[in-house]
């Protein structure tokens, strides 16, 4: 059931947003020198790493680090880097893993390769074993405010309670935040 949601909003999603989509890539391609799209290798079901694509917020030669850990992290953003990220319109290419079965649209969000903290925090509670999502219960709790225990715990939660209702809620509250543009750090 849940890959059949994951497809059908897929669809829905690049049948209402292909042309926003292709503004925003034309608006980085524009404004900003480098590729449209950044592919940042991540941690995904049973920690397989896989290639997440994600519209292009961030100079070429930003550190490839959590970007909670970067130092000065605004100097970093494209001119249209903070607008991307605070309307999540920077997360749409996802919709390709979606596509490809390495995301769902619910699940915890996938952690970086060298969040080595993250990953060993999640697999000590056996969230591992779950397809990583575009959003979750920790993005819709807090997001970026959270730390890492908050959010493990939050996945773990969101294990123990997964069902289809509960993603539709989490879809819903997603949509709430993603207009009130709550939670966004950077």
């Amino acid at each position: 059931m849940k890959r059949c949601l994951d497809l059908f909003l897929c669809g829905l999603v690049l049948l209402i947003l292909f042309i926003p989509m292709l503004l925003v890539a034309i608006a980085i391609r524009l404004t900003s020198p480098g590729p449209i799209l950044f592919w940042s290798m991540r941690v995904g079901k049973n920690n397989i790493l896989f290639l997440m694509p994600k519209f292009r917020t961030m100079q070429k030669d930003t550190p490839n680090v959590a970007t909670h850990l970067l130092t000065g992290a605004q100097s970093y953003l494209t001119p249209i880097g903070g607008f991307l990220r605070k309307s999540s319109l920077d997360e749409l290419p996802q919709l390709w893993s979606v596509l490809l079965g390495q995301m769902s649209f619910v699940g915890p969000r996938p952690a970086l390769y060298n969040q080595d903290d993250l990953i060993a925090m999640r697999s000590a509670k056996g969230i591992e074993v779950l397809l990583p999502g575009i959003t979750g219960w920790a993005q819709v709790n807090g997001r970026d405010e959270l730390d890492l225990e908050q959010k493990v715990q939050l996945d773990f939660e969101y294990l123990q309670r997964r069902s289809t209702p509960f993603d539709c809620y989490i879809l819903f509250l997603t949509g709430m935040k993603v207009l009130g543009r709550e939670g966004v750090a950077h």
